[in-house]
């Protein structure tokens, strides 16, 4: 069955106020058990998505992207935390940072099971489940470019020398503001990368399920 715009739309919105409220509960989760209550302090270690939504990020970018054919990505909010407090240092900030995604990651990988099993069935909501597996590995994909605020940049700043960790700083305490930038300026380049990088996630799950 194909499914309709109007059904497509609702589909795409649901799943990512469901993903993405894992996502960011996540970090906030992981944070905790790290050693750092800063995301329970200021009440985003919930899974209330009203806590976590972005108006833009959340809901008018993806719905944007989703209208046009583009691949679709955002954000939420970021949950706080203070890398400062968690244990491991840099690495310990990385795998909070890591978590979010990776739920993403996660969460395409179970849709994609349950899709491939309603495809064998011949049900109806088969479609529906492909759109959510979809949309979760384009926000893992574009969450894990490794540019700050983006998850993907905490592996850098484990990795990078004070000098370079110094100007990620920068960019990040301007974080929203680059996001538009790369947006407006490099959405053609990211739209190609995200569509490599899922169809290689999409061939591995295949794989994976014997689809």
């Amino acid at each position: 069955m194909e499914i309709n715009s109007v059904t497509y739309i609702i589909t795409v919105l649901s799943v990512i106020l469901l993903s993405m409220t894992l996502h960011e509960a996540m970090h906030g989760f992981i944070a905790y058990f790290l050693g750092d209550d800063t995301a329970k302090a200021q009440g985003r270690l919930t899974l209330n998505p009203i806590k976590h939504i972005d108006p833009f990020l959340t809901i008018l970018l993806p719905v944007i992207l989703a209208l046009t054919g583009a691949p679709i990505f955002g954000g939420a909010k970021p949950v706080p935390f203070n890398p400062n407090r968690v244990r491991y240092g840099e690495w310990g900030a990385a795998l909070v940072a890591l978590a979010g995604p990776l739920t993403n990651l996660f969460l395409a990988f179970i849709t994609f099971g349950v899709y491939v099993l309603l495809s064998h069935s011949g049900s109806s909501l088969s479609p529906i489940f492909y759109v959510a597996t979809i949309v979760n590995l384009g926000f893992f994909v574009f969450n894990m470019i490794p540019v700050p605020p983006l998850d993907g940049s905490r592996v850098l700043y484990a990795l990078a020398p004070d000098g370079v960790r110094t100007a990620m700083e920068a960019i990040e305490r301007r974080g929203l503001i680059f996001i538009f930038i790369i947006v407006i300026f490099a959405s053609s380049f990211i739209g190609t990368f995200m569509l490599a990088a899922m169809n290689i996630f999409l061939n591995i799950f295949s794989a994976i399920y014997g689809f």
